[in-house]
């Protein structure tokens, strides 16, 4: 996931092409002659039918109101000083002045224009070739010899126009008019409308512009129009693009204050001049006449999916239709019956990207690998050369800012991440163009992950700047991950889950079948795998799995059927498919799921076991890491960024761990396939979890405080151990986990894993020095406490209902309403009698002393004053 949530919005992006040749970067006028370029040679005209006007309009070339009418077009132009460019939209130039011919095949149609990036302003969050707007806009005719630019919605449809229903649908969702252009002239033929779009472009709007929380997150304010204008503007038979520079107005952000409102960003420039220039572009196409067929979303096979509401005559309620993206792909007219008789044949336009000529040329081949690799993927669905990356030409003519070609853009940045966006029709979800980012610092991260996970079982890992044949093959596969995305695929955290965990040390299987069934998981390397297991890299590395060829073969095989024959269609594949392999299931993106079996950054089927082999190989790396992050004249920071990724990993083992504990397996089924929806995590799996936590985690991993280690990169402070473990009892501890546990409890009955044995099983581990009065450890004395502290947290104070020690200082309503209170009193209670009678057998004076001062804090919160 990108680490820059709040600017989620720069995630896709729209890309053009085309020579400029219409450019001002000096208000100059150009020379007294008149210059008619035409589209590049091979460049097919547009080729759409007449769109009906809408309703009420005229498609004669009429204007009712006062204002002055149109001249025509050539008492407006002056043919000894204009200069024009004939494409999708016909532009002009003439006296400083920019110029759109809207033709009658233009008015009414729907069309997409997208913002992007082309400079960014020093210290910004975003960079070049990032979007920064997104927009389905219309021209209508309006009164009053002007010209309207609606935005289009796309949320609510009557796709038949012949209904009755199809005008209640109108009336009830008009598009907001964005702006109004006077019209200056009738074009030569009478057949359209000259219309001035300088200060439309040059200016400041919420259409194609900047987007406005963008502006609110770096305060810009204002836009100085004497210090923006339009650099270039070209147009093909397909696209126009506008290339714009924009200055807005900043003022520096207060680093202190007491101001109530939210502070933006502030950018050097801000502090330097008061303003910020940015240079964007602006692309816009037609979307197709006819949109592509739809294929419907299902749970079963992540897609990322639009939704619209559908009213039509002939059903009793609104239908939500929701439908995948997926790139247009169809077999030339030639090639249909080949296609249906399975053969692989080339689609009429593959899916091509380009990368970035600003990348590293030794990465190049390996970004092109990544995207060559879904190859086999497409074949599944019967289409050979269905994807193909190539290095962009050298002295071409074509450009990144185009809207022919899509492009793995190279970012220089200290972001350790890479993104996978797409721009599609919003009516039909085809994808038209991809513009993957890729930030400079993902190799950093791409190092510490390899370093920690697979160094003790790969040799090359074990230092800290990889051999370019390495880090190029960690390169590929993030590069074939983000291409996925761009497919239209999303993240599938439950494929890790179908490998056994056996499997993950088995050489054989592993290196034919890899570690996980999808790419598209964050399964990232094989930390199962040992050292004597003798695993080439081949099984420590993830690709191209069973589940991402399935599933692009459900939503990229063609057919000629209507949509509702692939729905019944794709739903009879998927239940066959999965039924016969489970490796295919789609576990979900994870994030907020309550199913263990859908994780980040975990592998195989027990996270019990996979993490126990995991932390054997960290003790492995953990002995030899002040060697392996050795370098002249390195004064311990590697030493010191390596061991905090090695407790960041142990706090990962233990995450996956916990989430088993009041778990429920979640599986998308339709009415063909039996069993339940939703069904716990089984009791022992349960117990086991907390009985791994209590050997690995709660019982001091010693280990893990290496003092050759803790003494050259910190100073004596609360050691991170500690974190793991406040972290891990708050989580075991949260309010929803327990209220779901007693929910689940009172659904299944004694198969459930109830909160009083959760409770009861917490204290035998936690607490187990009540029993013969032994020294408690200062961890142990720290990780009882933290115990204390969240248990209390349960209670909600009797007049405020507040609770210092849960979410946010409170329990909710729900939750205070529950029996979590009530159990966590009864616990305390038990606590304190059992730790009240362990006082007099504690010889240890400091351990004594800490079962006093609980002792009195538990007493505190059961009786407040």
């Amino acid at each position: 996931m990108r680490l820059l949530l709040f600017f989620i919005f720069l995630f896709t992006g729209l890309i053009f092409t085309g020579c400029a040749i219409i450019k001002k970067n000096k208000k100059t006028p150009p020379a007294p002659t008149s210059i008619t370029v035409m589209p590049p040679a091979g460049t097919p005209k547009p080729s759409v039918s007449p769109v009906p006007m809408p309703s009420g309009m005229s498609s004669g070339i009429s204007f009712s109101g006062s204002k002055a009418s149109p001249k025509s077009f050539k008492t407006f132009f002056d043919t000894t000083r204009y200069r024009t460019q004939n494409g999708m939209i016909n532009v002009y130039w003439q006296d400083d002045k920019y110029y759109f011919e809207i033709s009658n095949s233009i008015i009414g149609r729907d069309l997409l224009a997208v913002t992007r990036f082309i400079r960014m302003a020093a210290g910004g969050p975003a960079y070049g070739g990032e979007k920064a707007n997104q927009t389905v806009l219309r021209f209508e005719k309006g009164p009053e010899n002007r010209l309207f630019l609606r935005t289009t919605l796309n949320v609510i449809s009557s796709p038949d126009s012949s209904k009755p229903i199809y005008q209640a649908v109108k009336n009830s969702n008009v598009d907001p008019i964005a702006a109004a252009f006077d019209v200056k002239a009738f074009n030569r033929d009478t057949s359209g409308y000259i219309i001035d779009v300088t200060d439309y472009f040059k200016g400041d709007n919420q259409v194609v512009s900047i987007d406005p929380q963008f502006k609110r997150a770096l305060n810009l304010s204002g836009i100085a129009m004497d210090r923006s204008y339009i650099e270039t503007i070209h147009s093909l038979a397909d696209n126009t693009e506008i290339r714009t520079v924009k200055t807005y107005n900043s003022n520096p952000t207060p680093s202190f204050g007491l101001s109530p409102f939210p502070q933006g960003q502030t950018l050097p420039g801000a502090i330097a001049a008061g303003a910020i220039t940015l240079e964007v572009n602006t692309s816009i196409i037609k979307l197709p006449d006819v949109p592509m067929k739809r294929r419907f979303f299902d749970r079963r096979v992540g897609y990322f999916a639009d939704e619209i509401t559908e009213f039509l005559d002939t059903v009793q309620r609104a239908n939500r239709e929701t439908f995948i993206v997926r790139w247009r792909l169809e077999p030339k007219t030639e090639d249909i019956e080949k296609y249906k008789r399975s053969e692989l044949v080339e689609p009429k336009k593959p899916i091509v990207y380009y990368i970035d000529p600003a990348t590293p040329q030794k990465w190049k081949p390996y970004l092109i690998q990544g995207i060559n690799d879904w190859q086999v993927a497409f074949e599944e669905a019967g289409f050979k050369n269905a994807i193909i990356g190539k290095e962009w030409p050298v002295d071409s003519s074509m450009s990144l800012e185009g809207a022919n070609y899509s492009a793995i853009r190279y970012l220089a940045s200290e972001i350790s991440n890479a993104y996978g966006p797409n721009v599609h029709d919003p009516r039909s979800g085809e994808i038209f163009e991809s513009h993957i980012g890729w930030y400079h610092n993902i190799m950093k991260l791409l190092q510490n992950w390899y370093f920690i996970q697979a160094a003790a079982v790969d040799p090359a890992a074990r230092k800290m700047k990889f051999d370019d044949a390495l880090m190029g093959e960690l390169i590929r596969s993030v590069a074939s991950h983000e291409v996925g995305h761009t497919l239209g695929l999303r993240h599938n955290m439950g494929s890790s889950s179908k490998t056994p965990v056996e499997k993950l040390r088995d050489k054989n299987w592993v290196e034919v079948h890899g570690h996980t069934a999808s790419i598209m998981d964050y399964a990232r390397f094989n930390y199962v795998a040992q050292p004597s297991d003798n695993i080439s890299r081949k099984g420590l590395l993830p690709r191209i799995g069973e589940y991402d060829k399935w599933a692009i073969r459900w939503g990229y095989r063609w057919t000629d059927n209507s949509e509702e024959q692939d729905r019944k269609i794709g739903n009879d594949f998927i239940v066959d498919s999965i039924g016969k392999n489970p490796r295919l299931w789609f576990g979900g993106e994870g994030f907020a799921s309550n199913d263990p079996r859908s994780q980040t950054e975990d592998l195989s089927d027990n996270a019990m076991k996979a993490s126990e082999y995991g932390i054997r190989n960290l003790k492995v790396i953990l002995k030899n890491l002040p060697e392996w992050t050795s370098e002249p004249g390195d004064k311990y920071q590697n030493l010191s960024e390596i061991y905090g990724q090695l407790v960041t990993q142990f706090n990962r083992y233990s995450n996956h761990v916990v989430k088993n504990i009041g778990g429920v397996y979640e599986t998308f089924k339709s009415v063909e396939e039996k069993g339940n929806v939703y069904d716990p995590v089984p009791k022992a799996r349960q117990k086991e979890a907390l009985q791994w936590l209590h050997q690995q985690l709660f019982q001091t991993p010693y280990w893990l405080l290496d003092k050759n280690i803790l003494n050259k990169i910190t100073e004596p402070v609360n050691n991170n151990l500690s974190t793991v473990q406040n972290n891990v009892i708050s989580g075991v501890l949260s309010t929803p986990r327990l209220a779901r546990m007693l929910e689940i409890e009172n659904r299944f009955g004694k198969n459930a894993y109830s909160v009083l044995e959760l409770f009861s099983d917490l204290k035998n581990g936690i607490w187990k020095e009540l029993k013969n009065g032994s020294t408690i450890t200062m961890n142990r004395r720290n990780l009882q406490k933290t115990y204390v502290d969240r248990m209390i947290g349960l209670l909600p104070d009797a007049s405020t209902g507040a609770s210092p020690g849960s979410f946010f200082g409170f329990l909710s309503s729900g939750s205070k309403n529950s029996d979590i209170p009530s159990l966590a009193r009864g616990h305390l209670t038990d606590l304190l009698l059992d730790i009240r009678a362990a006082i007099p057998l504690t010889k240890d004076r400091m351990s004594r002393y800490h079962l006093q001062d609980e002792a009195q804090r538990i007493n505190r919160a059961l009786n407040p004053k």
